[in-house]
């Protein structure tokens, strides 16, 4: 092992004997700590079996150490202190070096020296810290319920179900484990691409043990259940495993569940299981490997959302994750609700085809229209529930003017957060909260593929439906015309944008240049040729969802399949 890491590489075997003779043994649990940032540089530590983290100041998991790769080298090369702290992320057995036998058996050998000189010349020259395995997706899942009453059991059974979609799985519970060391427990993880823990609802040796083992705890509790502490868990430290909620329902998602159980696991994401055909999209969730889709605003262009989502559904591609700003959002919304193409079309229809929700005008003291018909048709047709309460992982975002920064909303009303990220500016009536003042999404981010990004869940795809250019006019004035002027060059047709169409694209155009920026985001970026279609054209409704579905479909080859790592349908 010593012969093939970078320290050792290439040099003597009398020299690779010499250390492997002074070699001292160590087993570190899960949790444990190896050293802290800032301690003095007194080793060199070899990884055996199991895996470590390496955190940064703020706590962060800035890194993984597996099996086969070195720890602390360059702290005694160029004797300087710890530059990371450097926990065990699961039951790990190490070989350690110390600084004098480092000194007494390298340093003695001019081949040993000469081999140090070369590593610590390409570090400098790099100019950052030792290379590390790059922060990769859970490979070990923990799965522990709430108490007796949850069949874990089938629940894991499932999970292994769904991820031999993804590669090798193993299942592993404490009647098939039994005592085993640290190094079965390596060559398990070692033989497959995942591993499923099934836990224990009480803090027992062998729920401790998984812990310990876990990349990731999913912590399965009944919706319907009066919400608690998890007792497994007082005793483990949550700066190394990651805990994700897991709320079993019985068909229908029950409302208020996930901000009820998320006050117990401040922070932890939340998944709903309303039926075995959504342990699929947990799966990919949880191993980074979830399509996001982030939708962009653009008004009535936006209707060209339905037809790329009708396609990427029928090409196999899944959405796990739905976000976006201003009409996008609100389109997203229904994708995150879980509405089929038929329910999409119909009520989005419905909404702004059959009505117009811009028709409610009001003296203009803060905007043209009320608002109300917009408030309205959100309730109507996505009802009172909270964001976190839907069926797939969804957030939109508003202007903050009040801190004037972008805002993503992931919790709360979804209507309220809807109605501030459709907010045009001078169209629509601001949404005042917590002494703040929210407006459209697109004012900052038409586009927040940066959100989606920020995740770390998997491929991103991106839709920008808003920014080609129809702002055009072919007058020439300087001031507005009077209303005999007016009537007369509406009867030659001249386009003269309006005051809701000069609102709507001011409020737009200070985020095009950071829509450009976050095009380059997506691993898939979409951009339907809508130049033909007004902003405001609600008509055009069936046009526009045609017009995205063709385009989307062209896109949509087996190449693009590979390139966002979706498994041909």
């Amino acid at each position: 092992m010593l012969a093939s890491l970078p320290l050792f590489s290439g040099l003597p075997k009398t020299v690779i004997d010499a250390a492997v003779a002074e070699l001292e043994w160590i087993s570190l649990p899960g949790g444990s700590l190896l050293f802290e940032s800032g301690a003095p540089a007194d080793s060199v530590y070899f990884v055996v079996s199991g895996c470590l983290g390496a955190f940064g100041a703020g706590g962060e998991l800035a890194g993984r150490i597996a099996a086969g790769e070195t720890v602390g080298e360059m702290g005694l090369i160029v004797s300087r202190p710890r530059a990371a702290t450097v926990r065990a992320l699961r039951d790990s057995e190490l070989a350690r070096l110390s600084s004098g036998t480092f000194e007494r058996v390298l340093l003695s050998h001019p081949e040993a020296i000469l081999r140090l000189a070369r590593l610590s010349v390409e570090r400098l020259l790099e100019d950052r810290p030792p290379r590390r395995s790059a922060p990769a997706a859970p490979r070990t899942i923990t799965v522990i319920p709430y108490d007796s009453s949850i069949d874990v059991s089938s629940l894991a059974t499932g999970l292994v179900e769904a991820l031999t979609r993804l590669g090798r799985v193993d299942l592993v519970g404490s009647t098939r484990a039994g005592h085993h060391s640290s190094q079965w427990f390596h060559e398990v993880e070692s033989r497959n691409d995942y591993v499923v823990y099934v836990g224990e609802p009480s803090d027992t040796a062998w729920t401790q043990l998984c812990v310990r083992q876990a990349d990731v705890l999913l912590l399965a509790a009944r919706a319907r259940d009066k919400a608690g502490p998890w007792s497994s868990l007082d005793r483990h430290v949550h700066a190394v495993q990651r805990a994700e909620l897991l709320l079993l329902h019985e068909g229908s998602i029950v409302n208020g569940a996930a901000m009820r159980w998320g006050k117990a696991l401040p922070g932890a994401p939340c998944h709903h299981l309303r039926t075995p055909s959504d342990l699929p999209r947990i799966v990919r969730l949880m191993t980074h490997r979830a399509v996001g889709l982030v939708l962009s605003g653009g008004g009535a262009r936006g209707f060209a959302h339905l037809g790329v989502v009708r396609a990427l559904r029928e090409n196999g591609v899944p959405i796990d994750m739905a976000g976006g700003s201003s009409m996008g959002g609100i389109l997203a919304a229904g994708v995150a609700a879980d509405w089929s193409d038929r329910q999409l079309f119909e009520r989005f229809r419905r909404s702004f085809v059959e009505t117009n929700p811009l028709s409610d005008y009001t003296w203009p003291l803060v905007s043209l229209v009320s608002g109300r018909k917009v408030g309205q048709l959100l309730r109507r047709e996505l009802g009172d529930v909270d964001i976190e309460d839907l069926p797939l992982p969804f957030f939109c975002v508003s202007s903050n003017l009040t801190s004037g920064r972008v805002a993503v909303h992931e919790h709360g009303p979804l209507w309220r957060w809807l109605r501030a990220s459709v907010a045009i500016p001078g169209v629509l009536p601001p949404v005042f909260h917590g002494g703040e003042v929210f407006v459209d999404g697109g004012t900052m981010n038409n586009l927040p593929v940066d959100v989606m990004r920020a995740k770390n869940r998997g491929p991103v795809i991106g839709v920008d439906v808003g920014t080609d250019p129809t702002f055009t006019t072919d007058i020439e004035a300087t001031e507005a015309p009077s209303f005999w002027n007016l009537f007369k060059r509406q009867r030659e047709r001249r386009r003269r944008p309006n005051i809701l169409q000069i609102l709507w694209r001011s409020g737009m155009v200070n985020s095009t240049t950071a829509t450009q920026e976050r095009r380059g985001q997506s691993d898939l970026l979409l951009m339907p040729p809508l130049a033909s279609l007004d902003l405001l054209d609600w008509k055009s409704f069936e046009r526009a969802i045609e017009i995205g579905y063709r385009h989307a479909c062209e896109r949509l080859d087996a190449g693009v399949l590979d390139q966002l790592k979706i498994p041909h349908p």
